[in-house]
């Protein structure tokens, strides 16, 4: 009996796919910027259900970020099994550049990072042949010079696997199938039938982006590109069409023979994104030695039918992509890998104490700095939704201030901050902040809400006769990255500052409860129903 996906099957701030395939076990890894812990690990056995089962890099060691912007940090990764061992590699672009990490288990523990001597550029891959020799895929500057801004190269170079050394020559196969290509980034390489197949995106990672597909009898080329290239791409369907920036794609085999296909995209609203580079899937058979994507179609669906047999999941668990998500500080006793901090989180920067809360610190690092800040975030993954939290406003020193965020970066996001026993509703944007509206609270356990409809928020304060609105109608498309910039979605939580500087002693903000809740509206689908 088929399995039906719903694309996206990785909805909210998951870019740059990377997916491999073990039996019936089906992984994928995607970039997370200067978010930590880094690379979340998802796993499924029907290619429709995922879950989060891990990290890759949960330690500082193994993931430095102090000071990273929030669109620095990690970028692309790629994950590949072989003879027991998980190998994933990835470019810290903020510090060490490409490295190494591996593990007898997907969802880890990993190792510490092994730096690659010579591996320079970004998006690196590896290829492990039918001889046992490995290759490292990458994408640099043109060695000849860049004639133009994206004037890249990809490269393919022997690696020896056992002790992390590039050997050999470089090998610069590939510039992209258009001419005057800008970027062509996110190399893979398979092998099938006799031929070594590059993969690879082209025309940055915006609304030119695409996939192509070049084949060679040899590992280092040369390279002949697919006369029907791009083998997948949205660029040519309009910015009106409601999936866009298709690109940055991986293939994986299952077990029965069937070929599948993850790559990026965007769900744009109004020509705003806010919710970042999500996880698509596409069938893809061959024909002609050539792959083809979502044949008789030719672009991404909406959902596809997947020869496995499903999962049952009655109960959408937190760490599961695309559902609700509550947290009741209370009583769990720790986060699951889905949480996310910003950079590297101080050790003392939480507590979670039973029978009475959360205690956030309140660092001296504001929200809107590169710091150390004191963040605790989960991944905006739809265009309706609600956050909300209890917060214990008599834990709330003069001066200190906590309360809930939408971030897309330091100098854009908006908040619904608790100070000095009042609330603020306040918006930043392009660094400069804004007081929008002001209310008194008493000194008791709050209820704050931020509900969002498409690219507007309204504010709430829980009372005894319902929510009572505080600011309403506040527009946020400057939250998307049209208008901030960067590769991030934006991610929604609880943070905590100090505004005193001078104060001396640590003090902490106390949450009894945190909720994530997605409105079930005609609004997404009407207008995807109106767009196309």
């Amino acid at each position: 009996m088929p399995v039906l996906a719903h694309n996206p099957i990785l909805p909210g701030f998951y870019p740059d796919p990377s997916a491999c395939a073990i039996g019936d076990d089906f992984y994928i890894v995607n970039s997370s910027f200067a978010y930590f812990p880094g690379l979340p690990i998802m796993h499924s056995n029907d290619l429709a259900h995922w879950d989060q089962i891990g990290n890759v890099l949960t330690s500082e060691t193994q993931l430095p970020l102090k000071n990273a912007e929030v669109s620095r940090g990690l970028f692309a990764p790629t994950i590949r099994y072989n003879k027991g061992t998980f190998y994933v590699i990835c470019t810290n672009v903020s510090f060490g550049g490409n490295f190494i990490v591996t593990s007898n288990k997907a969802e880890g523990p990993y190792s510490e990072p092994h730096y690659l001597e010579g591996a320079d550029g970004i998006d690196p891959s590896l290829f492990f042949d039918d001889d046992g020799k490995c290759y490292y895929i990458g994408t640099h500057p043109n060695p000849e010079g860049c004639k133009y801004d994206g004037d890249w190269y990809i490269y393919i170079q022997e690696i020896d696997i056992k002790n992390f050394k590039l050997v050999g020559e470089k090998h610069n196969v590939w510039n992209g199938a258009m001419r005057g290509v800008h970027w062509p980034e996110g190399p893979h390489l398979y092998k099938k039938d006799g031929f070594y197949y590059l993969l690879h995106a082209e025309g940055g990672t915006g609304p030119e982006h695409a996939v192509s597909v070049a084949r060679s009898k040899e590992v280092f080329g040369p390279y002949e590109g697919n006369f029907k290239n791009p083998i997948i791409t949205h660029r040519h369907l309009g910015k009106n069409f409601p999936i866009q920036y298709v690109g940055h794609a991986d293939m994986f085999e299952t077990s029965k023979g069937d070929w599948y296909m993850v790559m990026l995209a965007v769900r744009p609203l109004k020509g705003y994104t806010t919710m970042g580079r999500e996880t698509f899937m596409a069938r893809v058979i061959w024909e002609d030695g050539w792959p083809v994507v979502n044949p008789n179609v030719g672009m991404l669906t909406m959902s596809l039918k997947i020869d496995l047999d499903p999962i049952e999941n009655e109960l959408i668990s937190n760490t599961e992509p695309g559902g609700d998500k509550t947290y009741d500080f209370r009583t769990i006793k720790e986060f699951g890998p889905e949480i996310l901090f910003l950079r590297n989180p101080e050790k003392d920067m939480y507590e979670i104490v039973e029978k009475r809360g959360l205690k956030l610190k309140c660092s001296k690092s504001l929200i809107t700095s590169l710091g150390d800040v004191s963040f605790i975030g989960l991944r905006q993954d739809c265009h309706a939704f609600e956050i909300g939290c209890v917060i214990n406003t008599e834990n709330l020193c003069r001066g200190a201030s906590a309360g809930l965020i939408i971030y897309q970066n330091n100098k854009y996001n908006v908040r619904f901050e608790i100070s000095n026993w009042i609330g603020y509703v306040i918006v930043t944007k392009d660094g400069v902040e804004e007081k929008i509206e002001t209310c008194p609270l008493g000194n008791i356990a709050t209820t704050i809400m931020i509900r969002v409809l498409g690219l507007k928020a309204f504010f709430f304060i829980m009372t005894e006769k319902g929510p009572l609105p505080i600011a309403g109608n506040l527009d946020i498309s400057s939250l998307s990255t049209e208008v901030a910039g960067g590769f991030v979605g934006c991610t929604c939580g609880l943070y905590a500052h100090d505004y005193d500087e001078k104060r001396e002693d640590d003090i902490y903000a106390g949450f009894q409860k945190l909720y994530y809740k997605r409105f079930r509206t005609q609004m997404e689908k009407d207008q995807q129903e109106e767009e196309v």
